[in-house]
């Protein structure tokens, strides 16, 4: 007899059984970790500032101007007016489809590379739009011609990027970038850049097409991923000035704003601490030796692991005795008291994979590890 299946996210399934039932979360992408202290300690000195009311619709003046000041080195055509802090990167994918759905009333489709992550599939959905999912080649390569041929024969619209990806973290190559963006201008599409973890790389810089942002381009980012604040839902979205003004009054009545008084302590961590940069760099690390650790030790009791470049996932091809992952992730939990994601919940072509958080200290991926080897022996 089969687990009845929830109906709405698994990754919020799976995670709340941990939450309720006790366990290892490897479901969610909860960073293990705690924020940093100096950030902490500024939030605790202003809680009885006067920072408890609205903020600026479109976000903290000090925290704008240090996003465009770290951005306008790579792209000196990024105006302060064109960055707006939104309630975490979802609000900022949010937002942006809301505004597609306006330049293209008559309907339109969108594209991921999978397997998809969550939000580029089930936000259209929401919407009566449909999500395609293009596959790499089995060497994960991008052939071009097919995706060329996908996209005219879709309708497609508008295409989600993120790179190192989730959950499967590939990273694409400037050349790739470039070719996607030279067919948007071709085929008539847009492209958000879901830039998530793009500083959460295990070893080379990614390439980052922030470089690139046009009237088809939009940015989105977050630093819940790179401080481990995951609760504080502070994204933003850099856009085309010839876009800003329509995508930031989508805002008003989306999200309104961001928490005032997060806002204010993130700036101020940033202004003082250079942009957090020691913390991420520390953090870069223990997300590759998770990596490394829990990668191995899934190829030793018979996973398949493809090799990423970074993120916060690994993404594996379950042993061949199981075929589906939603009964698998079941039984793991029930046994173990482990929490992964199904692959079935990315895409219905990877019900043989699973998804698991590498974003925690390595004895705890070693005792994941441990309890995954007792459950397949």
């Amino acid at each position: 007899m089969g687990f009845e299946k929830p109906t709405g996210s698994y990754i919020s399934y799976f995670s709340n059984l941990v939450k309720t039932n006790g366990g290892i979360n490897l479901a969610q992408g909860i960073p293990g970790f705690e924020p940093p202290k100096e950030l902490l300690n500024i939030l605790s000195e202003i809680a009885v500032g006067n920072f408890h009311q609205y903020a600026a619709g479109n976000g903290n003046i000090s925290l704008r101007n240090l996003i465009w000041d770290k951005y306008h080195k790579v792209n000196s055509n990024i105006n302060l007016e064109d960055i707006m802090i939104t309630n975490g990167g979802t609000e900022a994918l949010t937002i942006l489809f809301t505004y597609m759905m306006q330049k293209f009333p008559e309907g339109f489709n969108s594209m991921a590379f999978s397997p998809v992550y969550e939000v580029y599939s089930q936000l259209p959905k929401i919407f009566r739009h449909k999500c395609h999912e293009f596959f790499y080649s089995d060497d994960f390569v991008i052939d071009f011609e097919k995706f060329e041929d996908e996209i005219i024969k879709n309708n497609i619209k508008l295409i989600f990027i993120n790179s190192p990806g989730n959950p499967f973290g590939r990273v694409l190559s400037k050349t790739e970038y470039n070719r996607i963006i030279e067919m948007s201008e071709k085929l008539d599409f847009y492209i958000i850049l879901d830039s998530v973890y793009n500083e959460l790389y295990f070893e080379n810089i990614p390439y980052s097409a922030v470089s690139e942002i046009s009237e088809r381009i939009f940015y989105t980012n977050s630093f819940s991923k790179s401080f481990s604040i995951t609760g504080w839902r502070l994204g933003y979205v850099i856009s085309h000035s010839s876009n800003s003004k329509n995508i930031q009054a989508i805002h008003d009545y989306i999200g309104l704003c961001s928490p005032s008084i997060l806002q204010e302590a993130l700036a101020q961590y940033l202004s003082k601490f250079n942009y957090g940069i020691e913390y991420t760099k520390e953090l870069r690390g223990k997300l590759a030796r998770s990596y490394k650790k829990l990668r191995e030790g899934l190829i030793e009791i018979g996973f398949e692991v493809p090799e990423t470049k970074g993120g916060y996932f690994v993404w594996a091809k379950l042993p061949e005795e199981f075929k589906d992952s939603f009964d698998y992730a079941m039984k793991l939990y029930n046994s173990t008291k482990i929490a992964v994601i199904p692959g079935v919940h990315f895409s219905k072509y990877s019900n043989n994979y699973i998804r698991l958080n590498i974003a925690n200290d390595e004895d705890l991926i070693e005792k994941a590890l441990n309890l995954i080897r007792n459950f397949h022996s």
